[in-house]
């Protein structure tokens, strides 16, 4: 049988690095939109006090592959011969089964490159390789003077295995789907004379909530935002080409799930009660899955950026012991946009929907692990924060999308205010859906302003936090 010869990979590398030729990476992705987190991410690809290789995860089209192009331009840009960059597709069916250093020896070859050259080396879709982690480990310890960076979207993997097996020698980078903010610069709906002016925080507030109702639809994947053609399609893009392939190929592959489609009935039951509290047994009779299968399956699909718990707290903010109730949200809103059809800002669902979208501002910053649910008896609070020591309450929030509670406060916030009260805290805030009031309830100051304002600011934030040098939690307690 005939085997791939060494000259025709060597082709093929030359294809993927078309740079090598041209100087510049292809114009059409160089006109793509730059997400917000490139410059953080960039200052890892060039730092070099530290001999580490930079691990950035992420699911599945939120812009990965895209931004390790655009690392290559702002390379370029910056002075570093185009021959001194080599990107890697790991997935490319013809560099199945070669080892990582034997395709970087091939290019060093090609170029005449020393060991000791400072060179930049990109493997995309890591995790396909076999034993991925102890073989980009040893590539970091034997070849000191150059930079390696990888990428991967199975990210239980990534993560799990760059824990165990990178210790010392990987630095993790998470891109997230896009947020609220993001989705809005995007798509030019940012500044003076648009739905939200970043500069004076001024918004109009129906233009906001149109867009968010395109955002909970559709507006976490680069590609949906960007191409009308994709947007139009979004069952298949996000259903086929991103939930089933984690769902079917890439959790099973790395795991050894056998029943493929019962995970895929799971996620969907997840998918379709977003937000809700649900429990191990009520998980389990919905969706005919056993109680110890659910465990694993949760931490899989959170692993991989699907989907986002929230953990119950009591009424005076103590944590349980026996976790049995929980709250699971997706990590976006569209997913189920996707496969259960788009909402409106009428449907039964929005509720829902937009609770998951706020949520998920939360889900990739510093202070999600701070962050919980509140429910006792008769009463519940949407969302409360802990402090850094996870000792007491620091926040506390309710997410509505609906104008009752600014009609009836007294009823329609008796949770809160209660919650409040217990833990002695001076006001609790209130996403709605379109008014901005301030009143004093029994002594607690409620501030109600539009939930979309609301999930803009805390997107603003978290993002601002996540993409500079250093951060610190208890800046982040309440909105600006």
């Amino acid at each position: 049988m005939l085997q791939i010869t060494e000259i025709e990979i060597k082709k093929r590398l030359a294809f993927d690095n078309p740079w090598w030729d041209k100087g510049e990476i292809d114009i059409d992705v160089q006109l793509w939109h730059r997400r917000a987190y490139f410059d953080g991410f960039m200052r890892l690809v060039w730092q070099t006090a530290v001999n580490r290789a930079v691990v950035l995860m992420g699911p599945r089209r939120v812009g990965k592959t895209i931004m390790l192009t655009h690392a290559v331009q702002d390379l370029l840009d910056n002075g570093i011969e185009p021959k001194r960059i080599f990107y890697v597709a790991v997935d490319t069916p013809t560099y199945t089964g070669i080892p990582l250093e034997r395709l970087l020896r091939w290019f060093m070859e090609m170029y005449g490159h020393e060991r000791s050259d400072r060179l930049f080396v990109m493997f995309d879709e890591i995790q396909y390789h076999p034993d991925w982690e102890r073989h980009l480990k040893s590539l970091v310890d034997s070849f000191p003077a150059m930079r390696f960076v990888a990428s991967g979207s199975a990210a239980a993997a990534l993560k799990v295995r760059s824990d165990e097996s990178g210790a010392g020698r990987f630095t993790d980078f998470l891109l997230p789907p896009l947020n609220f903010a993001e989705f809005l610069k995007f798509t030019g709906q940012e500044g003076p004379d648009k739905a939200i002016d970043p500069a004076s925080n001024d918004c109009d507030v129906d233009r906001l909530n149109r867009a968010f109702v395109d955002y909970v639809n559709f507006g976490a994947f680069p590609e949906a935002v960007l191409k009308d053609e994709v947007r139009t399609a979004m069952s298949r893009f996000v259903a086929n080409d991103i939930v089933d392939k984690v769902l079917l190929r890439d959790l099973p592959s790395l795991y050894g799930i056998a029943d493929t489609q019962e995970l895929k009935r799971f996620f969907t039951v997840l998918a379709y009660n977003t937000g809700m509290e649900v429990s191990y047994e009520g998980l389990s009779q919905a969706s005919g899955v056993a109680k110890n299968t659910i465990r694993k399956y949760l931490e899989y699909l959170e692993a991989a950026f699907l989907i986002h718990r929230l953990h119950r707290v009591d009424r005076n903010a103590r944590r349980f012991k026996r976790v049995t109730h929980f709250k699971v949200y997706l990590i976006n809103p569209c997913i189920r946009a996707a496969l259960f059809g788009p909402v409106d800002a009428s449907a039964e669902a929005m509720g829902r929907m937009a609770e998951t979208a706020y949520i998920s501002q939360i889900a990739a910053s510093v202070v999600a692990e701070y962050c919980y649910y509140a429910r006792w008896g008769d009463g519940e609070v949407d969302l409360v924060r802990l402090d850094l020591e996870g000792q007491r309450p620091v926040l506390a929030e309710e997410i509505k999308w609906s104008d009752r509670p600014a009609e009836r406060p007294t009823d329609e916030l008796a949770g809160l205010i209660a919650f409040c009260k217990k833990n002695s805290l001076a006001e609790g805030l209130v996403g709605v859906r379109s008014a901005v009031r301030h009143t004093k309830v029994d002594g607690v100051t409620i501030m109600m302003q539009p939930l979309s304002l609301s999930c803009y600011q805390r997107a603003r934030i978290y993002l601002n936090e996540a993409i500079a040098e250093g951060y610190d939690p208890r800046t982040l307690d309440r909105l600006p």
